[in-house]
């Protein structure tokens, strides 16, 4: 299973800055949850502190992470319902290539640990 994830922090605070317009000030708790979210979502750590070093850099971050995490929940969650379509049909192939296909492009270690352990799940089926 894979280790949860919160990223209601980190949505909120893209909500309010990115579509409310709020200004990003970089707290040490603002800069603390925009270099653990990098982690999360597949930014290096050295791509993290070199944005977090500059406003403009810190906000170019929180709109990768946003659009990482938006991005990433939409193309599991849809994979994920073509795969559960195509196993109810028995066509396990189509099943393992949606997964497979999620596997090819996703940078997000959570949605790629999902789509891991969905596969897995279904590698030995016919």
């Amino acid at each position: 299973m894979t280790e949860a994830v919160d990223w209601g922090p980190i949505r909120a605070l893209a909500r309010r800055v990115l579509t409310e317009g709020e200004r990003l000030a970089l707290t040490r708790k603002e800069k603390a949850l925009l270099k653990r979210t990098a982690a999360e979502v597949g930014i290096s750590d050295g791509e993290a502190k070199s944005a977090l070093a500059t406003e403009e850099g810190a906000l170019g971050l929180l709109q990768e992470e946003s659009r990482r995490i938006r991005e990433g929940t939409r193309r599991l969650m849809d994979a994920l319902y073509r795969m559960y379509q195509h196993k109810d049909k028995g066509d396990f192939l189509s099943a393992r290539q949606e997964m497979r296909d999620v596997l090819a492009v996703e940078v997000v270690p959570h949605y790629r640990a999902i789509a891991q352990g969905q596969f897995d799940a279904i590698a030995d089926e016919p």
